[in-house]
């Protein structure tokens, strides 16, 4: 159901240690520097890249990285439904997901120098080779790739983000509350969602165990 892209990285779980994100058409000495929303860079580990540019030859001790890859608490019934939203209206399918309780998001959390807690705190938007977002801005550049009318919202990037992020911070505290958590991630039940995740072989096999 997953790529072959995606049973690499899962292959290759475990083995990173320094993070580095490669584009094939940008070199390092033409990046800016990074800031607050850029991932750091360092030892030739991690590779981030679209599934179609990916080389023919990767070592395994490197991960191959997608882009548009948002990272999410996969318990929690508000953010699992707003990913059921995001990919109802993604006719394009730009966006793919993982949830931050599978070893798939450990990558994309070290590239980004983000931890779990921080993720579960503020859901993780890997957008392209050196960026990433964090609560309302993760929110709003997901919007940006998706059809128009939807694509509009992300307009209301204008407003301060001390401003977005208190009323993001605000929901995201009391969500369990309000909506509700699971034991395991939501995604387990409506498994023909899978072929959107990067984490999708792992959530399969995890069915597969609970079924033994």
């Amino acid at each position: 159901m997953t790529s072959a892209l995606g049973r690499r990285i899962g292959t290759a779980r475990g083995v990173f240690s320094a993070p580095l994100i490669w584009c094939r058409n940008l070199s390092s000495a033409s990046r800016p520097l990074p800031t607050a929303d850029k991932c750091a860079t360092a030892a030739p580990q991690i590779l981030l890249v679209d599934e179609a540019d990916a080389p023919p030859k990767i070592e395994m001790a490197q991960f191959i990285l997608q882009r548009r890859v948002l990272v999410y608490d996969g318990v929690c019934h508000l953010c699992h439904s707003g990913v059921k939203r995001i990919i109802k209206a993604d006719k394009d399918r730009k966006i793919r997901f993982c949830c931050v309780q599978s070893k798939a998001a450990e990558p994309y959390m070290e590239v980004c120098g983000v931890e779990r807690k921080d993720v579960l705190r503020r859901f993780l938007f890997v957008e392209s080779p050196g960026s990433y977002h964090q609560g309302s801005s993760a929110a709003l550049r997901v919007l940006s790739h998706l059809p128009l009318p939807i694509s509009a919202l992300s307009s209301l990037m204008f407003v301060p983000t001390p401003l977005r992020d208190a009323v993001y911070d605000l929901v995201a505290k009391r969500r369990y509350d309000w909506f509700g958590k699971d034991d395991d991630c939501l995604v387990l039940k409506e498994v023909e969602l899978l072929e959107r995740f990067v984490d999708g072989e792992e959530l399969l096999e995890r069915i597969r165990s609970k079924q033994l």
